[in-house]
């Protein structure tokens, strides 16, 4: 009986991925019903399965039942254990990225560091780039205290959709518990780094992109640099394409990010050839795309860009048991999903104050006071 009484149940397929996040980190079991159930393929897709089965990997006695139509899921998390040389094929509906997101805050927890090895999409349009997290995201976990030795993402080999081929060497440190932050001061962008990548296609692809790109912040300010990534062999995967990751870093120490990948010869999920991706746009306008898609971010202002929103809340929602500030452009639907998530299984709600000045947003929160006994005890 009390099983049942501490267990929650949510509906539909929206937020999975942070709600078996919160879940686990708060030893909460889930009942997850109605999964597409409407829909002409009901239930689970291949990238939802196989991040619970990540979950399984860095977890120990953690309990995973799906029934039979796929439209439920019954999760009943076990201890973060970590652990070294782990390997995960992450399903190719969806980029490694999607499973970095959650594993990052996993592994702060774990009984021991983490070390995995993930295979398969490592540049797609649709979740942050392994450029992305490797740049941005990890500056953004070390300003809650994550120690930056034992923290880092080797990209080993590139992979685009739709047959993937990448290679990425994750390792994150344990923590104790994670420091609150007063965090409210954007500062002024100082430099602009990218990285471009090219992978069985030719690499006056990056050079256009490069070019473009660094033409329209050169009218901004002089210290910009993109790094160029030419696959080729093993290393450039299974599929051809190129993408772009831009990176602008502030006097206050914040990163705003922006990425973009084109995947030649993409399929649907019907397996036809993409319409859309056959009339390809050229690779200048890509570059001039994602360039103008940074200087929006930065335009929003706050201390991160509205794909780190999500990421940011949680992180303020798991620290210590102390006041956390910290200032956003506007709220994304993806951050305010987030907030509610973060009040069911944490039972943290944020205070939120638009500054009609700069037109952001300031959050304040009481963190959780999560900590890591499987440390404390090794």
């Amino acid at each position: 009986m009390g099983k049942t009484t501490t267990c929650q149940r949510k509906k539909g397929s929206q937020s999975l991925r942070q709600r078996l996040l919160l879940a686990t980190l708060s030893s909460k079991p889930i009942i997850i019903d109605e999964i597409r159930a409407d829909e002409t393929i009901p239930g689970l897709q291949l990238h939802e399965i196989s991040l619970l089965r990540l979950f399984e990997t860095v977890s120990d006695d953690c309990r995973i039942q799906i029934n039979e139509t796929g439209t439920q899921v019954k999760y009943k998390p076990g201890i973060i254990m970590g652990g070294k040389n782990l390997v995960h094929n992450c399903a190719l509906t969806r980029s490694i990225g999607y499973y970095l997101e959650p594993l990052l805050v996993l592994g702060l927890f774990g009984k021991k560091p983490l070390s995995i090895r993930l295979k398969g999409i490592t540049n797609d349009p649709k979740d942050p780039s392994v450029d992305t997290i490797r740049n941005t995201t990890l500056n953004i976990l070390k300003r809650f205290g994550v120690p930056a030795e034992g923290l880092d993402l080797r990209i080993e080999a590139r992979g685009v959709a739709p047959d993937g081929g990448g290679e990425v060497l994750l390792t994150v440190p344990n923590v104790q518990a994670l420091t609150a932050v007063q965090w409210l001061d954007e500062g002024m962008v100082k430099r602009i780094r990218g990285w471009t990548f090219s992978a069985r296609v030719s690499s006056d692809f990056e050079h256009s992109m490069r070019f473009t790109a660094r033409g329209i912040f050169n009218n901004l300010l002089p210290d910009v640099h993109i790094f160029s990534d030419h696959k080729a062999g093993p290393q450039a995967g299974k599929s051809p394409g190129y993408g772009i990751s831009l990176v602008a870093e502030t006097t206050s120490g914040c990163y705003i990010s922006a990425d973009t990948t084109v995947s030649c010869g993409r399929t649907d999920e019907t397996g036809e050839l993409d319409g859309e991706k056959q009339e390809r746009k050229p690779a200048e306008d890509t570059g001039a795309d994602i360039a103008s898609w940074l200087l929006q971010e930065i335009e929003k202002g706050g201390v991160v860009d509205s794909t780190h929103q999500g990421l940011l809340f949680i992180l303020c929602a798991l620290c210590q048991q102390d006041v956390s500030k910290v200032r956003v452009g506007t709220l994304s639907p993806y951050g305010v999903e987030t907030l509610r998530n973060i009040k069911e299984f944490l039972g943290v709600t944020f205070g939120i104050r638009p500054d009609p000045l700069t037109g952001t947003v300031i959050l304040t929160c009481v963190g959780s006071g999560l900590v890591n006994l499987a440390r404390k005890l090794s």
